[in-house]
């Protein structure tokens, strides 16, 4: 049986709750705001916040899910774009730092989320490891389909340099960072692809 409209569309009480905390948890950090705090600036109820939420942990991870399925969106465009392999990690990478440049940026959302949920065992810190093993495995995928050799190294190479330029990216020149980093994807696409089997 199909799904209304309605039912696959979130209400709007939950979606400003959500594009609240999305706003104070990426700009001021997750523990340090309060439930009372997105309550009010989100102008709900208590009650409507419980129903949507049943606990702050339920919205940190609501807030990682929106933020790893817009970053998904972004590596679907790229890879559905139908270009070869180099020319997609290229788009990856202009998308990255497309994000590097917008204003407000504070760095990686996920990377953020972790440093405050440290325990590996916990509900965040797991949506944080599952959301960088999916990145991590389409790099790799895309790297391996120019050559396979050290393609997982490669891709974890990726990584990193995005990972440098998401922490640099908010305390340094973003147009340098993501200069850089851009020029350490393309080196790293090229040597890459130079790569023959031993």
């Amino acid at each position: 049986m199909a799904r209304t409209e309605t039912e696959t569309r979130p209400s709007e009480a939950r979606q400003r709750l959500l594009d609240t905390a999305a706003r104070i948890f990426y700009g001021e950090g997750i523990h340090s705001v309060g439930v009372d705090r997105i309550i009010a600036e989100a102008k709900v109820t208590r009650a409507t916040f419980y129903r949507h939420f049943p606990g702050k942990e339920d919205l940190v991870l609501a807030y990682l899910q929106a933020a790893d399925r817009a970053i998904r969106e972004q590596v679907e465009t790229a890879i559905t774009a139908g270009l070869p392999a180099p020319d997609t990690l290229r788009a990856i990478a202009e998308s990255i730092a497309g994000s590097i440049r917008s204003a407000g940026f504070r760095g990686c959302a996920f990377l953020n989320a972790v440093a405050e949920y440290p325990d590996p065992d916990h509900p965040v810190h797991q949506a944080v490891l599952a959301h960088r093993r999916w990145f991590l495995d389409t790099v790799n995928t895309l790297l391996a389909s120019i050559e396979r050799t050290e393609a997982e190294s490669a891709a974890q190479h990726f990584v990193m340099l995005r990972d440098g330029a998401m922490a640099a990216g908010c305390l340094f020149d973003p147009a340098l960072i993501c200069e850089t980093f851009l020029r350490g994807v393309e080196e790293l696409i090229r040597t890459h692809a130079a790569r023959q089997p031993s």
